[in-house]
C-alpha cells in the first residue's frame, strides 16, 4: 500500500503510544486464523518482534495491543 491507497486523514501518534503502534504495525503479519477468518495475534512471537525492533517489554503496551486487536477484529468481522 501506498499513501494513494489512503483517504487523506491522517492520525496522529502521540509519542507515548509510538512503540505500541510500531509493535501493531510489526505484527500485521502473525494473525491466527480459523476458518472462520481471523481470531487474534500469535503472541508467541511478541517477545521476538520487539527485540528486533528495539522495544522494551512493558504492561502498557501489552495492554495496548489488546485494545489494538480487539478493534481491529471487530472491524474485520463487521464487514464480512
Amino acid at each position: 500500500m501506498s499513501e494513494d491507497d489512503y483517504d487523506g486523514e491522517f492520525i496522529e501518534i502521540w509519542q507515548d503510544n509510538l512503540d505500541s503502534f510500531r509493535l501493531f504495525k510489526a505484527m500485521s503479519t502473525q494473525w491466527r486464523t480459523s476458518m472462520s477468518g481471523l481470531i487474534g495475534l500469535d503472541y508467541n512471537c511478541f517477545p521476538w518482534v520487539m527485540k528486533v525492533n528495539n522495544i522494551l517489554e512493558s504492561e502498557t503496551i501489552f495492554h495496548d495491543i489488546q485494545l489494538m486487536e480487539s478493534q481491529a477484529l471487530k472491524i474485520i468481522h463487521k464487514t464480512k
